[in-house]
């Protein structure tokens, strides 16, 4: 009963307390803050309160988090590419934020259970490092997708360079039938070469994607631009992108017989429980005759 009273004054002290510094701050209201979170917000997902307390709280915090100017560049970029309209300093706060709701549970846990004091610490400590690397694995999956559709690609520049030199035409005319993250990527660079420098457009279509293999294909468009007999190098590239794209698949390949030997593994041992129920259910029936 004691342990009931301490957890209904911790709860009831920690509301009336935000309370009164929501109205002393003025902290907008929930209501407000869903409003704004479901016009930023792309897909069609209604915003809970949960996202608007936690928008609200880490935008108090951003305001003093310190943050090292290389690492705010870099973490900018990065959301940027991953198309998340936040600050650095707001992205790492929503990080802390998630982390410490997970660490406030460890509070009643010690008064009502302390044997669950690990599992919230670990839960908290696994949320801090999923929330702010978030934005790079966004990165890093897009940049696979496109990656993987670079051979293609090639293949067609060096197709239709045998014919014409006119790059924004064929970087138009790929686009239509370019993948998702690839067509947004073209779509982007074909409206920044509309209006302005095509070599500065492709410049920043290698910055904000940052692979290797792309920019090897820029490289190769800005030398066509320049005037440069560009069929020979794309032929080169083209072979060898097709070798790194049939290392991509033998490596997908070897993944799969694990993942289909797992689930082998559970098709037999749901096989046996069968023929395990039906031999124990005839074993109680003969033994239920016999006495």
């Amino acid at each position: 009963m004691q342990n009931l009273i301490l957890l209904l004054f911790a709860v009831f002290f920690s509301a009336g307390s935000y309370f009164i510094l929501a109205e002393v701050f003025q902290v907008p209201t929930y209501r407000a803050s869903r409003a704004i979170l479901a016009v930023g917000k792309r897909r069609k997902k209604q915003a809970g309160a949960a996202d608007a307390f936690i928008m609200e709280l880490s935008g108090r915090i951003a305001r003093f988090l310190p943050m090292d100017e290389f690492k705010k560049r870099k973490l900018a970029a990065t959301l940027r590419s991953a198309e998340i309209p936040l600050t650095p300093e707001h992205y790492m706060a929503q990080a802390y934020v998630k982390a410490g709701l997970a660490f406030l549970c460890i509070i009643p846990c010690l008064l009502i259970a302390p044997v669950f004091f690990p599992v919230f610490l670990v839960l908290g400590i696994g949320i801090f490092f999923s929330e702010s690397g978030k934005a790079e694995k966004l990165v890093k999956k897009r940049r696979e997708e496109i990656e993987f559709e670079l051979p293609r690609f090639v293949a067609t520049i060096t197709q239709e360079l045998m014919a014409s030199r006119d790059i924004l035409s064929m970087l138009e005319t790929y686009q239509k039938n370019a993948g998702k993250a690839l067509k947004n990527e073209l779509a982007i660079t074909t409206a920044d070469m509309r209006t302005g420098n095509y070599e500065a457009a492709l410049t920043r279509l290698e910055a904000r994607i940052s692979s290797a293999m792309l920019s090897d294909v820029v490289r190769g468009l800005i030398g066509c631009i320049r005037g440069d007999d560009g069929v020979a190098f794309f032929r080169m590239l083209s072979h060898d992108m097709k070798q790194i794209e049939v290392q991509r698949l033998k490596k997908l390949a070897m993944e799969r017989p694990p993942k289909i030997r797992r689930y082998s593994f559970l098709l037999l041992a749901c096989m046996l429980l069968v023929y395990m129920g039906v031999m124990g259910y005839q074993i109680l029936g003969t033994m239920s005759g016999m006495f």
